[in-house]
């Protein structure tokens, strides 16, 4: 009998990029131009540290965009959840903004083909001039449409009643 020649995959290849999108809590515009590089040096180095890749960050006064390239044992909750409290620590920390800083409960996380890449990039980069033209909800409702996510407007955003 001939012995059989098998062979096993050693290594798990990936290709998964990710746009993640996330609000100042009420969507309070408390992101100052004069500090939200350093905001996103920080927010950029979180994810290099968890063996990630920043591929784009920007976003305007009330929310941010973040788009990342990760491997598949990387928690996407685990990962937002970091991101979050360890930027606001930093902003509270170093005295940023002129109120208590805290993000939004929830994100919202879509997938993008490599072939997408360019285009979401300069979407991200864009977003000053993109929220000229549109609200964070108008945008945000959008995206989920276009992604064919199901929500409910009852707990897609925070609302002041509820703190």
């Amino acid at each position: 009998m001939k012995p059989l020649n098998i062979i096993f995959m050693t290594k798990t290849y990936s290709q998964i990029n990710l746009h993640i999108v996330f609000a100042v809590k009420f969507r309070e515009k408390l992101i100052d131009a004069s500090w939200e590089d350093k905001l996103y040096k920080y927010i950029t180095g979180i994810v290099s540290l968890k063996n990630q890749k920043m591929l784009a960050i920007n976003g305007v006064s009330d929310h941010i965009h973040i788009f990342i390239s990760i491997v598949p044992s990387c928690s996407i909750s685990d990962l937002v959840r970091e991101i979050k409290k360890s930027s606001t620590q930093f902003v509270n920390s170093n005295g940023l903004c002129n109120k208590h800083f805290r993000w939004q409960e929830g994100y919202g996380v879509f997938s993008h083909h490599r072939n997408s890449t360019s285009k979401v990039v300069n979407y991200i980069s864009n977003q000053k001039i993109h929220h000229g033209i549109e609200t964070y909800e108008e945008e945000f409702i959008k995206t989920l449409k276009e992604h064919g996510v199901d929500y409910d407007m009852q707990y897609t955003f925070d609302s002041r009643d509820m703190d």
